[in-house]
C-alpha cells in the first residue's frame, strides 16, 4: 500500500511564502510524475505543478515565476516553494505521485493541506 502525506500549509499575509512537502512511503517500485494540485471552495481540483523523474517541469500560467516544485527520487519527495502568494492562491492543495508498485502502475492522492492567504 502507497501512502502521501503532505505537510506545510497554513495561514499566511499576501506577499507572503509557504513550502509544502510530500512524502510517498510503502510499496514503491519507482515512481514517474509527482505534482501539486489545489481545490478552492466552489471549485473544481486544478494543476499547479508538476515534475517528472528527470526533473522536467510544469506549472498553471498562473503561478509561474511565483512557485517552483522540486523533487528528491532517492526520498520519494516532492516540495512546492510558494512566493509572492495572493488571496486567489487559498485552497486545499494535494499532492499527487504516478506510482510503479506490486499491483501496477496508479496515481496516488495525500489528504490535501490547507494553505490561506489572507490580511
Amino acid at each position: 500500500q502507497v501512502q502521501l502525506v503532505e505537510s506545510g500549509g497554513g495561514l499566511v499575509q499576501p506577499g507572503g511564502s509557504l513550502r509544502l512537502f510530500c512524502r510517498a512511503s510503502g510499496s514503491i517500485f519507482a515512481i514517474s510524475d509527482m505534482g501539486w494540485y489545489r481545490q478552492a471552495p466552489g471549485k473544481q481540483r486544478e494543476l499547479v505543478a508538476t515534475i517528472d523523474r528527470g526533473g522536467s517541469t510544469n506549472y498553471q500560467d498562473s503561478v509561474k515565476d511565483r512557485f517552483t516544485i522540486s523533487r528528491d527520487n532517492a526520498k520519494n519527495t516532492v516540495n512546492l516553494q510558494m512566493n509572492s502568494l495572493k488571496p486567489e492562491d487559498t485552497a486545499v492543495y494535494f499532492c499527487k505521485a504516478d506510482v510503479i508498485d506490486g499491483s501496477g502502475f496508479r496515481s496516488h492522492w495525500g489528504q490535501g493541506t490547507q494553505v490561506t492567504v489572507s490580511s
